[in-house]
């Protein structure tokens, strides 16, 4: 568990909060006062070196926030995923701070649903529904993305509290083309150019890019009304010594 979480007293830490997101989308919607944002570009690698000279004491807490790959078939692109824990092979890491009833209440996400479960961090894509099948069997897990893992690593090792929020993107049921991550650019944005060369040269993809990119923009505008849990952060307070 992360130091200061559940103190009954204390002073509110004036430290922003590292919000940890794999693509640029993501980060344009979390930034804001108190945040200080990392975009990964969905690279694992990238992500750990970017925390590897990055200086835990200037934040008071670490939130992954992002779109996921579903797991659960039961849930629908644009659901939200409310970390209970992440896991990554044999190693799991509770998330400790806690979001609240009134918080999701306030959310204003319409119909979508809202579960705390469990997420499974991933070094690669699991664009495959086999793949996705498999891993919801074998973890149980909700939902899958390529940065919590690493993120809840990184908040237990400076021992800082964590929570993690990511909202389905692909669900379950539904294959991610191959396309999906080839043409995400370093800076974590979309290659356009690479995305219409590639229709271009088998129009047969254009229907399941369409799809996709009908999902994903669903799941943005669900990421966008939950932004309420990143000013919701303050729950983070030093522990009194």
């Amino acid at each position: 568990m992360g130091a200061g979480v559940g103190a009954s007293v204390g002073k509110v830490d004036p430290r922003p909060v590292l919000i940890v997101t794999g693509l640029v989308q993501e980060a344009r919607i979390a930034s804001g006062p108190g945040m200080t944002v990392i975009c990964s570009s969905s690279d694992p690698q990238q992500l750990r070196s970017l925390l590897t000279v990055f200086d835990p004491t200037t934040i008071r807490g670490v939130i992954s926030f992002g779109v996921a790959g579903g797991l659960d078939p039961t849930l629908k692109s644009g659901d939200i995923v409310v970390a209970t824990e992440v896991l990554a092979g044999d190693t799991r890491w509770l998330a400790d701070l806690a979001l609240k009833d009134h918080l999701i209440a306030g959310f204003g996400l319409g119909r979508r649903r809202v579960v705390r479960g469990r997420l499974a961090g991933t070094e690669e894509l699991v664009a495959e529904r086999h793949l996705k099948e498999a891993l919801h069997l074998e973890t149980g897990a909700a939902a899958v993305d390529m940065e919590s893992h690493i993120a809840a690593e990184y908040a237990t090792n400076a021992g800082l509290p964590f929570a993690a929020l990511r909202v389905v993107s692909d669900p379950a049921h539904r294959a991610l083309p191959p396309l999906a991550m080839g043409a995400i650019k370093p800076n974590g944005d979309i290659d356009l150019r690479k995305v219409l060369r590639s229709v271009a040269r088998n129009p047969r993809t254009l229907r399941d890019l369409v799809t996709t990119g009908i999902d994903f923009n669903r799941a943005l505008r669900s990421l966008r009304g939950c932004r309420g849990f990143l000013l919701g952060s303050e729950g983070l307070v030093t522990a009194d010594l």
